[in-house]
């Protein structure tokens, strides 16, 4: 604990590890790190409503852990948080 900084305060941190505390979440995330997909795909993939895919993307995105490219009527999205991006890549390799 030597190296450990007390003066950080792990607001930043917290709220990614809260926002990917959900299964559903995290399966669109790891998704995501590996694929660009629109939402189609997504609930597709995991068997749930457009709904609660489009809920949970939207937390995501309203998060900053992925980002939206439209490409005509369809949006594309992907992981754009390197925390997110590093934590589901440790969570891959267990």
């Amino acid at each position: 604990m030597a190296d450990f900084d007390k003066n950080k305060n792990f607001t930043n941190e917290a709220e990614i590890l809260k926002v990917l505390g959900h299964p559903i979440r995290l399966k669109i995330v790891a998704g995501l790190c590996t694929n660009e997909c629109n939402v189609k795909h997504i609930w597709e993939c995991l068997n749930l409503p457009q709904a609660t895919v489009s809920q949970h993307l939207a937390l995501l995105k309203n998060k900053g852990i992925i980002e939206g490219k439209r490409d005509g009527v369809e949006v594309h999205y992907s992981v754009v948080h390197p925390l997110a991006r590093s934590l589901i890549t440790a969570l891959m390799a267990r």
